[in-house]
């Protein structure tokens, strides 16, 4: 049984829900969201909380997922998502061109720009080396932060890169000297 998908999700208010077919639209305080419904999953209001139900066992692996999905569209209408990456190395850095761009120099021979997808804010801490992406959609965001992590991904050896904030990495040696 999915512990997960027999929660109810609590609607805060400001918030407003509509089902339709396999589709949850939910729209709040920072914006509107849809989210697509695997097969066999439905979800119900019920006194201002939702309930996701399935029709039979065949969709257990999805109801917790699908009931999660529309939590997390909920939590983003209400409060939003956030990720906040870190540029370690000498010289690198990024910075913001208008409001849709975002510069990088990461240590290859030219900038970097990255288009930022519609919905994702970045804003720039004035050392240039923190990123904090925020935005509704967290898997929109996720995504995001991914592919700006990939431009350089954190180096074991040099402790270089671009990194997720709280990031631990493990220091790899470098080779030893000749004897």
């Amino acid at each position: 049984m999915s512990r997960i998908g027999k929660k109810p999700i609590e609607l805060p208010k400001g918030v407003t829900v509509k089902i339709e077919g396999n589709t949850v639209a939910v729209q709040g305080p920072k914006g509107k969201l849809d989210t697509p419904l695997p097969r066999g999953i439905k979800v119900e209001q019920k006194d201002g909380h939702l309930v996701a139900i399935r029709e039979n066992d065949s969709q257990a692996a999805v109801h917790g997922l699908a009931r999660a999905l529309v939590n997390n569209a909920v939590e983003g209408v209400t409060k939003g998502w956030t990720r906040e990456l870190e540029i370690v190395g000498i010289g690198y850095r990024a910075e913001m061109k208008g409001k849709s761009t975002v510069v990088f120099n990461l240590g290859y021979s030219h900038p970097i720009e990255y288009p930022l997808p519609t919905g994702i804010e970045v804003a720039v801490d004035p050392k240039q080396t923190k990123l904090t992406l925020t935005g509704i959609d967290r898997q929109k965001v996720g995504q995001v932060a991914a592919e700006m992590r990939g431009l350089r991904p954190p180096d074991p050896y040099k402790n270089k890169g671009v990194r997720y904030a709280g990031e631990r990495l493990k220091k790899k040696v470098g080779k030893t000297g000749a004897k």
